[in-house]
């Protein structure tokens, strides 16, 4: 069965940080490009950062360039978002995807979680 589990939301205050985890069982994570997504309300949901299946490339959205990283650990099949400088434009509910390399199509969403950045 495969699993996306996002953790480490909250409520932050801007200025402060928060580090978001995503535990993946189920399927080759080694294999998958992963990739956080946010969607705030009544928006659409919106890229934030991907990382390759090795982690040796990464890329983000301009909003969040030099504030947040993303990174992962293939031994304990988890990525992770590092979130700095927050704002209260980065609330939102913030997904991860697994994207096979080699199987392309098969892609797999966690569920969600919440960051909501306020004083």
């Amino acid at each position: 069965q495969v699993q996306l589990v996002e953790s480490g939301g909250g409520l932050v205050q801007p200025g402060g940080s928060l580090r978001l985890s995503c535990a993946a069982s189920g399927f080759t994570f080694s294999r998958s490009t992963m990739r956080w997504y946010r969607q705030a309300p009544g928006k659409e949901r919106e890229f934030v950062a991907t990382i390759t299946n090795t982690g040796g490339s990464t890329n983000y959205a301009d909003s969040v360039k030099g504030r947040f990283t993303i990174s992962r650990d293939n031994g304990k099949n988890t990525v992770y978002l590092q979130m700095n400088n927050v704002n209260p434009e980065d609330t939102a509910v913030y997904y991860c995807k697994a994207l096979d390399v080699v199987f392309v199509g098969r892609n797999y969403w966690g569920q969600g979680t919440q960051v909501t950045v306020s004083s």
